[in-house]
């Protein structure tokens, strides 16, 4: 068999054929760049949430309440999800500028009662809850001091939805950790275990709070974490959990989803 000669393109055609070359590399760059700023577009869709962490310096033995290491920690794991601006601060934030924009507040520290609520901040934290800023404290960062009770406890209530009077008795003690709501965001991700922390004992819950964790001490159920709507914010929230004593167990994967 004789190999055959392709004839070469006469002018008309080769002039075809570059336009159509052509055509096909201007779709395949517009598509490319389309598929590009879709991209972007979805980027700059993505919303954007700004977290403030507030802990300070340690004030318990080495190991429990490390409350800046476990802002740090708690950070990073809320930076992994898009549009999460995560900021630790080692106290209230001196700048007033540093809480613009802000949409939550996590708080791990000595009692949130009294850190907010009894210092030149709480003009600008009471105006944070009346707008829709949500409010996350852990562990004694439900708390206030007994002597603040009267004069501040109310408005405390108002803004967590629950709180723990220092000293209302505690236990470190080994239970299940029982989801009161398992259809609640609170408990997306994670199932019941044995948990073994310091479990604050008589916290008191507000009216319109919802208990969400609970755990048996000494036959007891106790509950260890709750969530509210504030009614001074239209759509304002909050969730505290006396939770968290020991560092270790914010090492526990369903321990840090439920937080």
């Amino acid at each position: 068999m004789q190999p055959t000669t392709k004839k070469p393109l006469n002018s008309h055609c080769a002039i075809q054929a570059t336009v159509a070359l052509a055509v096909a590399c201007f779709c395949a760059s517009t598509a490319n760049t389309v598929l590009a700023n879709d991209k972007d577009k979805e980027a700059a869709e993505v919303e954007k949430k700004k977290i403030v962490l507030i802990g300070h310096a340690l004030d318990h033995p080495w190991a429990t309440h490390m409350y800046l290491d476990t802002c740090r920690l708690l950070a990073k794991c809320l930076r992994q999800t898009p549009g999460v601006e995560a900021v630790v601060s080692d106290g209230w934030p001196d700048r007033n500028e540093a809480m613009e924009g802000v949409d939550a507040i996590v708080l791990y520290s000595s009692p949130g009662g009294d850190l907010l609520l009894d210092s030149d901040k709480a003009p600008q934290f009471t105006h944070l809850m009346k707008q829709d800023v949500g409010l996350v404290a852990i562990h004694w960062a439900t708390g206030l001091m007994k002597k603040n009770e009267e004069r501040l406890g109310q408005q405390w209530l108002n803004s967590l939805g629950g709180m723990w009077i220092h000293f209302a008795g505690l236990k470190v003690d080994t239970s299940p950790l029982k989801q009161l709501q398992p259809d609640h965001p609170i408990c997306r991700g994670w199932s019941e275990y044995e948990l073994n922390d310091e479990f604050y004992l008589n916290t008191t819950i507000g009216p319109g709070a919802k208990p969400q964790l609970q755990v048996q001490v000494e036959g007891k159920n106790v509950v260890v974490g709750w969530t509210y709507q504030r009614p001074m914010s239209e759509n304002g929230r909050s969730f505290g959990t006396t939770l968290g004593h020991f560092h270790r167990n914010f090492g526990i994967v369903p321990f840090r989803r439920a937080i």
